[in-house]
């Protein structure tokens, strides 16, 4: 099997609004952001101004997993076909070769070539590891390609970068073990296993934190769609000025060697770039 690895991106989204803007949007939904018993409070008179204070804003960059890979296959099998005929047939010569017919049927030998292409991408939330196929709008929007030095820059400027909580070498693992399938073939001419993307996308949020006799909620802004969580929002200020580890992209590491797909070599390969990138982030520290 020839396998085939991408090299690793990190991918920073641009913002779509500004801090500005998404403070003023999120005003607007402060009272919301308090739960049932301020929304009916609001029916009867509605709070002041004043009995909200913005006590911490934030715009972090939270980060998503795209993985796509594929598996193409070219092969050859002998396989028998039964060609239905008209009750009176007897026998039926086909290309040289008198067949018998048996039951209105004849039974032709023929070989098979066969070519299949297989590709699965996937989209994952890089702090629960749970897919997400509506993370998929963000990639219409524009990116910028970054670094793990270039994150921790970001981060020194104010930005609160999350790391991944999800490994990337077990989302690679599960990638390559998932597009792979069982074929029927007699003998196999090509097969190649591509790990297309690995990707690793930050987008940009606006958090606000308000406090109300006593109480705090978050308002959340999506700097990219516009769209805004009222309720049940967080905040991510233990990120805040923390330098990254430059080799969390793909952290391959002795899990990524218990791989095992038939035929493969995946484990060895995967491992060994590993280590190459680790050596080669060592090298830029030194």
């Amino acid at each position: 099997m020839n396998v085939e690895l991408a090299e690793e991106r990190i991918l920073v989204l641009t913002d779509r609004f500004s801090m500005e803007h998404a403070e003023g949007r999120a005003w607007t939904k402060r009272i919301d952001a308090f739960g049932a018993m301020a929304m009916m409070g609001n029916l009867l008179s509605r709070p002041r101004d004043d009995e909200f204070e913005l006590v911490y804003r934030e715009r972090r960059l939270q980060p998503f997993w795209r993985l796509a890979s594929s598996a193409t296959y070219t092969y050859e099998r002998t396989r028998e076909h039964a060609l239905p005929l008209p009750a009176e047939v007897t026998e039926i010569e086909i290309c040289g070769q008198t067949l018998p017919v048996a039951g209105g049927r004849a039974t032709i030998t023929g070989k098979e070539s066969c070519h299949e292409v297989r590709r699965r991408e996937v989209l994952i939330d890089a702090l629960t590891g749970l897919t997400h196929p509506d993370y998929a709008q963000y990639l219409d929007f524009p990116a910028v390609e970054s670094s793990a030095e270039g994150l921790s820059a970001l981060s020194a400027q104010g930005a609160v970068v999350v790391p991944p909580h999800t490994k990337g070498s077990m989302l690679v693992r599960d990638a390559l073990a998932q597009t792979i399938g069982k074929i029927d073939a007699d003998r196999v001419l090509e097969e190649t296993l591509r790990l297309e993307a690995v990707d690793l996308y930050y987008r940009p949020i606006y958090a606000f934190r308000y406090r109300r006799q006593g109480r705090e909620a978050v308002v959340e802004f999506d700097a990219l769609t516009g769209v805004i969580k009222a309720q049940g929002g967080s905040t991510f200020e233990q990120h805040l000025g923390k330098v990254l580890d430059p080799t969390f992209l793909l952290d391959v590491s002795a899990e990524a060697a218990n791989l095992f797909i038939p035929g493969a070599t995946v484990a060895k390969i995967v491992l060994v770039k590993g280590m190459e990138m680790h050596r080669r982030h060592q090298s830029k520290a030194d």
